[in-house]
């Protein structure tokens, strides 16, 4: 599986921005995506997940503002961001679980992060 994140910029606080995750190669096996973030000197962290049934689940520093949604089954999963603060900022990665048995051996695809400013 490649994944290819991208809609990242610079927003005034209280703007939106709407990334997208683009994957590509056996997505059939793609159990849940996710979108990831790591701010300058933090750890990086789960902001929010969505299932192959469609159940999404989000960081309490981001419910109410951020939605996470998909389309065309795992062709392309977007994070729309709104009402964005300062404290948002951060290189945001894409992340995919694929199974790969009915054991439930996995493997974890990552894309290449992109960076989202919150800024005055």
């Amino acid at each position: 599986v490649q994944l290819q994140a991208s809609g990242g910029g610079l927003v005034h606080p209280g703007g939106s921005l709407r990334l997208s995750c683009a994957a590509s190669g056996r997505t059939y096996n793609i159990n849940s995506m996710d979108w990831y973030r790591q701010a300058p000197g933090k750890q990086r962290e789960l902001v929010a997940t969505i299932t192959s049934g469609g159940n999404t689940d989000y960081a309490d520093s981001v419910k109410g503002r951020f939605t996470i949604s998909r389309e065309n089954a795992w062709n392309t999963v977007y994070l729309q961001m709104n009402s964005l603060k300062p404290e948002d900022t951060a290189v945001y990665y894409c992340h995919a679980r694929a199974v790969l048995n009915v054991e439930g051996a996995y493997r974890d695809h990552w894309g290449e992060g992109t960076l989202v400013t919150v800024s005055s």
